[in-house]
């Protein structure tokens, strides 16, 4: 367990926070069991974390379409372990393994995509992913016709993209804060589920 500060900026009180994003916190504090500390530290400026937080929303809480809700934690932590986002890397590493039932696939996943236990389709969906965090300048036409050669659709095509890129961001975001993963997200979704 660590002793060292969530972030290096300035974290809020609870009570110092105005009651929307207040109320989201503890929102989440109630479902998860605790306080991420991403939510923490973005809330040191309130209008900032509202725009993270309903976009955030809207890429990852989408219902419907052709990717999972595992499948787009995928996303998140095949490129956040590119880019070197140990918070990112571990949230949604645990979140990954829960989602997809599955306690060695976030690791794999994090360490080298490539490697991982992953479906073809899966894979097609990485690839893609990662060209668009890494390389997105070279996204071409032969890139969307291999994610419609996996079943993808024009629209899949987009949330892989937008996840991709919304987390590029986030990685440089928690980076530059020096963001702390909580330690809970560590043990979250090692074991195994009947």
């Amino acid at each position: 367990m660590t002793t060292r500060p969530i972030s290096r900026f300035p974290v809020p009180e609870l009570a110092e926070l105005p009651p929307d994003v207040r109320d989201r916190i503890l929102a989440v504090q109630d479902k998860a069991g605790f306080v991420p500390n991403v939510f923490l530290a973005l809330a040191h400026r309130p209008e900032e974390f509202r725009a993270f937080v309903a976009y955030h929303d809207a890429l990852m809480e989408k219902p419907g379409g052709g990717l999972s809700k595992a499948d787009r934690e995928m996303i998140v932590v095949a490129t956040s372990g590119l880019n070197q986002c140990q918070y990112c890397v571990v949230a949604h590493g645990a979140i990954l393994r829960i989602r997809a039932k599955n306690p060695l696939i976030a690791d794999q996943v994090a360490t080298n995509y490539r490697k991982a236990d992953v479906t073809p389709r899966q894979m097609a969906m990485l690839e893609f992913a990662v060209k668009a965090s890494q390389r997105a300048q070279e996204i071409g036409e032969d890139d969307f016709a291999e994610l419609k050669a996996h079943g993808f659709d024009d629209e899949d095509a987009w949330d892989i993209g937008s996840i991709s890129a919304f987390f590029a961001m986030s990685n440089r975001i928690a980076n530059v804060f020096g963001l702390r993963p909580n330690d809970e997200f560590y043990t979250m979704g090692r074991t195994p589920k009947a």
